[in-house]
């Protein structure tokens, strides 16, 4: 018997131990924050231990969200002697300025920096991969990305994050009243440019900034959705507790839409969301002090 979609309200109410039952994506709750991140770099250590002998390169898709786990990752591969020679890395997204210009190497919000300060230079030399290994993105080579990933044969493991508004990567929701985007042009969307909106503004300057939205860029480049769901296995992981029990249980439980970009994640043949305790809990439906 196929399940069932929930209401609203039904959706939100879902005991964690039940999630399973209604979710049309499979959910792996790992109680304790420490745990989950500990859980994701072993998994993550061992898939690149698996393709090191040789073979086809790993091809992965690295986001900055979720990113607690990157230094015990390159501790276990350093620890273990885990090559990342037999890998190919490719950078999810990328903040942009209002040119849609790269932000400066030292600014804040750079990911690709980041991503090279917090996992990839914590690696030792011997076994962390090559610069040819990388793939950055490009605001003014914007096609070179689809080009690369045509020739490698497209991505074989990504990892992501979902936001409060249920994008995936950069992939938001549109937000114009001026137009509208299918659900079938949405999962064919490829590289791209796009605005920062309003929620991500906030958001940021609510959790990082101080409530300083100058420092947040307003545009950023992202892998589109036929890259993100044609990878083999795909992973989306969140500890943001209450600030996500909602739209965790939207993106697995309600029909798939552009409204909620990660609810696509319900699309993939081999994906899995995992979270922490905090955020599989039903939301309250009262306020409380």
């Amino acid at each position: 018997m196929p399940k069932p979609r929930l209401s609203w309200d039904q959706m939100l109410k879902v005991p964690v131990d039940k999630l399973n039952e209604y979710s049309f994506v499979p959910v792996r709750v790992i109680e304790h924050t420490d745990e989950m991140f500990r859980y994701l770099a072993r998994f993550t250590a061992d898939l690149i231990k698996q393709h090191a002998a040789g073979g086809k390169p790993l091809v992965i898709a690295w986001p900055c969200g979720p990113k607690r786990h990157f230094p015990i990752l390159a501790d276990i591969c350093n620890r273990e002697r885990i090559s990342w020679r037999n890998t190919f890395n490719i950078q999810v997204d990328e903040w942009l300025d209002w040119k849609c210009r790269k932000l400066p190497a030292s600014h804040p919000f750079n990911l690709q920096s980041y991503l090279r300060r917090e996992l990839l230079n914590k690696v030792e030399p011997e076994l962390r991969p090559r610069e040819e290994q990388m793939l950055w993105l490009d605001p003014l080579r914007i096609g070179g990305a689809d080009d690369k990933l045509d020739e490698i044969g497209g991505i074989d493991v990504v990892f992501g994050g979902f936001g409060f508004t249920g994008h995936i990567a950069y992939n938001e929701p549109p937000t114009s009243r001026w137009f509208e985007i299918s659900n079938e042009e949405f999962l064919t969307s490829r590289t791209r440019i796009v605005p920062t909106n309003d929620e991500t503004f906030i958001m940021h300057a609510h959790r990082s900034t101080g409530g300083n939205t100058r420092i947040i860029p307003p545009m950023a480049v992202t892998l589109g959705m036929k890259d993100w769901l044609g990878a083999k296995m795909a992973r989306l992981v969140s500890d943001g507790g209450a600030w996500k029990q909602t739209v965790f249980r939207v993106l697995c439980m309600a029909e798939p839409t552009v409204k909620c970009p990660a609810s696509f994640i319900q699309l993939h043949p081999n994906a899995e969301v995992i979270v922490d305790g905090k955020t599989a809990a039903p939301p309250p439906d009262i306020f409380s002090n």
